[in-house]
């Protein structure tokens, strides 16, 4: 096997990888994702052992133990675009030889939770409740660039397109599902099931206005209208379609919980933003340690 050009796999002088500033060894196989690197001391505060801390860029990095459970929690920043480099270098720690530079033949399958906040774009979904993502619609480009094979929905995003008159100047949506498995550990009837969109940006794309007039005022209610196959789009976010699509072509485990802090339709915020998420962690950790 020819080993992977250093341009390619790009490989710090202390043995770390390029931008997570991780090594081999750095990592659990269960990982819990949050956007904010503030959060991950929200999570690990919660740890019995914490063994390991990285810090680099808005990469911060805790692995430790919880209820005996090995667990890295890590912040990826906002968007699909960092997802990418998060998720292809920890793949990388795990299934690449950094010695010969060469996959290794033993595949290590990683399991990711994203713990992370969200809008909903339905009146009935309260603020302050829990929505896990059965599916992910991606409005950003991410998987496109990628050999995606059987891996899309291309029936759901092509309704989609259609009930929106979507512009032939945005990407072309794409819709990729949840790990199964993961979708199991976590029936609990805690989290309200739902589709998520993954935006580009969280003020234009998500129809947010302040300043700067957008091209569509009514995009939010032809996506909250759409239905196919008994879903709806229930609520908005940034990194969903690209944890789950870059999880499924890796061969890994992916599930996205939310905790609902807006109601975009009912135009409201929680009012106490904070614990609810800390009460969405302390839920995580739990099922994790039990169940995953």
């Amino acid at each position: 096997m020819r080993p992977i050009a250093k341009s390619e796999l790009i490989i710090n002088e202390d043995g770390s990888i390029y931008h997570l500033n991780l090594k081999p060894g750095d990592i659990a196989t269960t990982i819990i994702t949050v956007g904010d690197p503030d959060r991950v001391e929200e999570v690990s505060k919660h740890f019995d052992t914490i063994d390991f801390k990285a810090n680099k860029r808005e990469f911060k990095t805790h692995t430790g133990t919880y209820k005996g459970k090995r667990i890295t929690v890590i912040s990826t920043g906002i968007g699909t675009d960092n997802i990418d480099i998060v998720f292809n270098e920890l793949d990388a720690l795990v299934n690449i030889d950094f010695k010969t530079r060469t996959i290794k033949k033993e595949h290590t399958t990683l399991t990711f939770i994203r713990i992370g906040t969200s809008g909903a774009i339905q009146k009935n979904i309260p603020v302050d409740s829990f929505l896990i993502s059965e599916k992910a619609i991606g409005f950003d480009n991410l998987l496109h660039f990628y050999d995606t094979k059987n891996l899309l929905d291309h029936r759901f995003s092509d309704a989609l397109k259609t009930h929106c008159n979507w512009s032939p100047l945005n990407a072309s949506p794409y819709v990729v599902n949840a790990s199964k498995k993961l979708l199991l550990d976590f029936n609990n009837t805690l989290f309200i099931r739902g589709c998520t969109a993954t935006n580009v940006g969280f003020y234009g794309p998500q129809s947010r206005v302040l300043r700067l007039k957008i091209k569509d005022e009514n995009l939010n209610e032809r996506l909250a209208s759409f239905e196919y196959q008994d879903y709806k789009i229930t609520n908005l976010e940034m990194e969903t379609s690209g944890i789950y699509g870059l999880a499924a072509l890796l061969d890994h485990h992916a599930i996205s919980l939310n905790a609902i802090l807006a109601n975009r339709a009912t135009q409201t915020f929680s009012d106490s933003p904070n614990q609810t998420v800390a009460k969405l962690i302390t839920t995580t950790l739990n099922i994790i340690a039990n169940k995953v």
